[in-house]
């Protein structure tokens, strides 16, 4: 987008703190750090508003991601590990950011998780550390224990829905060794179970419900939507405001004390290499002056791809039977519009199971996602045959990619090059979990269903017919993580307070800062993450 080359930016004013990006992280941080009435805090949201019909109704992730309304509709690039497909790679687009279209589980990960960030020098990161953060905001319907808060903003709830189809893989997954388990969020997350949603009677509950929206009441906040970060404003190492452009006017606001990039794991390195801080040689190539030499932005990119096998079955109700149905698709709206339950009020996935691919594996390594229903891809028309879609993917995979700007233009989206399975240990793990969805299937409380494998194919059982198979049909579970990594090793971004290195007075607050990616679902410990960020902030740390 061409703008005047000498634009004078507007003022919009001066705060103690700019948070960049109203997602999940960004939501947190407006709220915590507004609690002081005597902190003014500007937030900068590209996107619009969350008040969208499908953003609130749980099956709306189904017209929320592609929606250019409330999606981004960025792509990768062409991945060699997927047989050269580029994949559709879905950000949300409006307050609330990926909270207001995603999956709605609650998950933490496990303790190993975040005590390997201590263990590799990232002091105060650890289980012990973070989980009073993850029970600050929670408000879980177990109500207050050790391991769960209760009268947070972050409301978990059960799902209001049953399907025996799904009871059945529980008993499988018990006739493997997988225990059946009614809490993922102990630390330790291996069995199965049913996922526990963010929802609050049948309803999605994203950040802006919970975080911003009440904030919003306070005079000392002030939220913008429609403003574009284009960079950020220094004085030598100091960063001292935001340069942006809302209702179509360069603008710029100052920050006495702090900014925090809370844009993503996506967005946040684009920025930062749109402002100059980065790779010398990749900013100079595309004429951005160097301000300040960073190696790691952009780097370390870690995401989940999931292996989507698919099972025709006999003797059993799933939705695609219901979908076809003109009747039964009637009765799920009432259902819905009366009771806020039923089908509409799914999350995308409903059961859970968390495996080891291997007995000397220390924790569980796989998690499938479970769903009675069916498509040849996701976003396309339902089968007309009943099916299961046993959807199963590496927790730590070994690949890294990266995210990186192509040119100075802020509209333009970076190049996200994710590198799935270019490492021979996430090739193998991929046909391994191919092998243990099928054994799962052998189980004989699924066998009475009369599985029929349609995806990935029965005939396909080499491991390199399997690797290649998974290239065909994989899929993110849209995890990005790990672009500003926490740490002190050279490919570091941030530090273990997220301030970022070699700079004053920025910090990165959102799933970028994961060294490694967590074993689970990332939404909820974005929120840990950036309640903890908020409390050293606040104290100046």
């Amino acid at each position: 987008m061409n703008h005047p080359v000498h634009e004078t930016p507007v003022d919009e004013g001066t705060y103690d703190f700019i948070v960049v990006g109203a997602g999940s992280a960004g939501c947190v941080l407006a709220n915590r750090l507004s609690a002081d009435p005597n902190n003014r805090v500007l937030l900068l949201e590209a996107g619009g508003s969350d008040r969208y019909h499908w953003v609130h109704v749980p099956i709306g992730y189904l017209y929320c991601m592609g929606n250019p309304r409330t999606d981004w509709m960025m792509k990768t690039a062409s991945e060699s590990g997927l047989n050269g497909r580029a994949l559709n790679y879905p950000r949300g687009k409006v307050l609330g950011g990926c909270s207001s279209i995603n999956g709605m589980i609650y998950m933490r990960g496990q303790a190993a998780d975040y005590d390997g960030w201590r263990q590799a020098g990232n002091a105060g990161w650890g289980w012990d550390d973070v989980l009073p953060y993850f029970v600050k905001s929670e408000d879980n319907y177990r109500g207050r224990s050790e391991m769960h808060g209760a009268g947070g903003e972050w409301r978990v709830e059960r799902q209001r829905l049953s399907w025996p189809i799904l009871d059945a893989f529980r008993d499988a997954a018990e006739e493997l060794g997988i225990r059946k388990t009614d809490d993922f969020n102990e630390g330790d997350n291996e069995g199965s179970g049913y996922f526990e949603v963010n929802q609050r009677g049948g309803v999605r509950w994203n950040t802006t419900k919970a975080f911003l929206r009440p904030a919003m009441k306070r005079k000392n906040l002030r939220v913008l939507t429609g403003a574009e970060t284009e960079r950020l404003e220094f004085d030598g190492r100091t960063v001292t405001g935001v340069r942006f452009r809302f209702k179509g006017r360069l603008c710029v606001a100052r920050a006495t004390r702090e900014v925090a990039l809370s844009a993503g794991a996506i967005n946040s390195p684009k920025i930062l290499e749109l402002s100059g801080v980065g790779r010398p040689d990749l900013l100079s190539g595309l004429g951005i002056a160097v301000q300040h030499d960073l190696k790691g932005v952009g780097e370390n990119l870690q995401d989940h791809l999931q292996i989507r096998t698919v099972f025709k079955i006999e003797g059993a109700r799933t939705l695609n039977q219901l979908y076809h149905n003109l009747f039964s698709r009637a009765g799920m709206g009432l259902q819905y519009a009366f009771r806020r339950s039923g089908p509409l009020s799914m999350a995308p996935s409903q059961l859970g199971i968390f495996a080891k691919s291997d007995p000397a594996v220390a924790t569980a390594d796989l998690e499938y996602h479970v769903q009675p229903l069916s498509t040849d891809r996701l976003g396309e028309p339902l089968h007309r045959y009943p099916a299961v879609t046993v959807s199963v993917c590496n927790l730590r995979p070994e690949s890294r990619g990266t995210v990186h700007v192509t040119a100075r233009d802020v509209v333009l989206p970076p190049e996200i090059r994710p590198n799935y399975l270019s490492t021979p240990g996430d090739r193998l793990l991929a046909a391994k979990s191919i092998r243990h969805a099928r054994s799962l299937m052998q189980a004989s409380a699924i066998a009475k269903f009369r599985p029929e494998e349609m995806l990935p194919g029965r005939e396909y059982q080499s491991e390199d017919e399997l690797i290649r198979r998974a290239g065909d049909i994989a899929t993110t579970i849209f995890h990005p993580v790990g672009t500003c990594k926490m740490g002190s090793d050279p490919m570091a971004v941030v530090d273990a307070k997220l301030r970022v290195h070699g700079l004053d007075r920025l910090r990165v607050v959102d799933a970028s800062i994961m060294p490694t990616i967590v074993s689970g679902n990332t939404n909820s410990p974005v929120i840990m993450i950036a309640e903890k960020a908020a409390e050293t902030m606040l104290a100046r740390a």
